[in-house]
């Protein structure tokens, strides 16, 4: 296991940054991108959207990594779009407005940041057969995601599974590895980034690289508050995007107490706190300038792991690197090169080392004691099941569905409920 690292230079930083950056930009775009396509934005409003989501992405992220004495965790966390909230903004926009929209997703980052002080007493509720079983959760949910980028990203896609798509992304895997086994020092902690330089080397051999983004985009954008018009406000998608805000607060503090763990850090509840203010703050500055909701981006704690960079430095200068390719979209555009596979296989290292990290702490559980058993393999099970079928809640209200329907909130439900339900008398006494 690596051992947290002393600070790095700029330079490095700024290598650094780049991984971090490459590692969360598909994911961070990709909202915008499903969200525009469903609602009919023309391009010239596409290419604002994804503008503006990616400078807000590295303000989000400076909101959170900038600790102070009202919001900020100060932790290296990267924020990104929230893709749980697509499905809903997309109901929102197509049966009311675009203005309701948007003025949802304000009332939503109100709500989080007025309960964040609250929410965070859910600290005590998190020992570490809770907290490994979530972590562990968060990364097998991810895992799917990796594979389908690997596969192509499009599973309808007659291309879905090919040989090419299958071989860069494994060969892109086996740079990382390679790099990981026979790597030293610096180049060693760079081995996402080599790996995805080297996969989409080969990948333009193989005609899998097209620089048509970067040629289509501007030189130059320029961040403009609603700009798709006043904010409208009604109750029932309001308390839509409450819930998803709620889901989204549950994946963070899994986030924040896997860096915790992998940081060597007791995560208080004022850092909770300050941590969900942060991102209330980020929401409401989403539906400000008309992007999206915005959360603690999981995919960067497995690349903490790999590259044993722990600090901060790296993450400021991917958030500036953020808001600079927000300002000017040829730069950003760059980033789009890399094809699909190449992103899955590094995905998939990543997301696999997030599984690792929960493990590693249902290590330090007494599996002698069958109440930890028991919590471990149903919050476990139930959360990937819900996973895999999302739609099981069918029946139930529109409003339940879509809290119920994430994975990681019912492993979340699961486990915490089985561990007060189970060992009320331990947690107790320890608290």
């Amino acid at each position: 296991m690596n051992q947290p690292s002393a600070e790095v230079n700029h330079r490095k930083a700024f290598i650094l940054g780049i991984q971090h950056l490459l590692a969360m930009y598909s994911g961070a775009v990709a909202v915008p991108l499903l969200i525009g396509t469903a609602l009919h934005f023309s391009s010239t409003q596409m290419t604002y959207l994804v503008s503006i989501d990616i400078f807000m992405c590295g303000l989000a992220t400076f909101l959170q990594l900038a600790r102070n004495r009202y919001f900020g965790i100060g932790l290296p966390v990267i924020l990104g779009c929230a893709i749980q909230a697509v499905e809903p903004l997309k109901m929102i926009g197509h049966e009311y407005s675009i203005g309701t929209m948007y003025g949802s997703i304000i009332v939503a980052g109100i709500f989080v940041f007025l309960i964040a002080g609250q929410f965070a007493k859910i600290r005590k509720l998190f020992p570490p057969v809770v907290t490994g079983s979530l972590i562990t959760v968060i990364g097998l949910t991810l895992i799917p995601i990796a594979v389908q980028n690997l596969g192509g990203g499009t599973v309808a896609s007659k291309s879905f599974g090919s040989l090419p798509n299958i071989a860069v992304g494994g060969i892109t895997i086996l740079i990382i590895l390679a790099i990981q086994f026979w790597g030293k020092g610096f180049i060693r902690s760079i081995a996402v980034l080599i790996g995805l330089i080297g996969g989409t080397i080969v990948a333009s051999f193989m005609g899998m690289v097209s620089l048509k983004p970067v040629t289509q985009a501007a030189w130059f954008h320029v961040p403009q508050p609603f700009y798709f018009g006043m904010p409208r406000f009604a109750l029932s998608p309001s308390l839509t995007m409450i819930i998803i805000a709620l889901v989204s607060m549950v994946e963070s503090t899994g986030v924040f107490f896997a860096l915790g763990n992998l940081l060597d850090r007791d995560i208080q509840k004022e850092d909770l706190k300050k941590g969900y203010r942060a991102e209330g703050l980020a929401v409401i500055l989403g539906g400000i300038f008309n992007t999206f909701p915005y959360t603690t981006f999981s995919q960067n704690v497995g690349l903490l792991e790999l590259s044993g960079i722990r600090t901060k430095r790296p993450i400021y200068w991917a958030a500036c690197l953020l808001m600079l390719m927000g300002l000017l979209p040829k730069i950003g555009a760059l980033a789009t090169i890399i094809p699909t596979p190449v992103l899955g296989g590094a995905m998939l290292v990543m997301f696999s080392m997030i599984s690792v990290q929960g493990i590693r702490m249902l290590l330090k559980v007494d599996f002698t004691d069958e109440r930890n058993t028991l919590i471990v393999a149903i919050s476990v099970g139930a959360g990937l099941g819900v996973s895999v079928y999302p739609t099981i809640f069918q029946a139930l209200p529109q409003s339940l569905q879509l809290f119920l329907g994430n994975g990681i909130v019912i492993a979340s439900v699961c486990a915490i409920g089985l561990n007060l339900l189970l060992k009320r008398p331990k947690f107790r006494n320890r608290e």
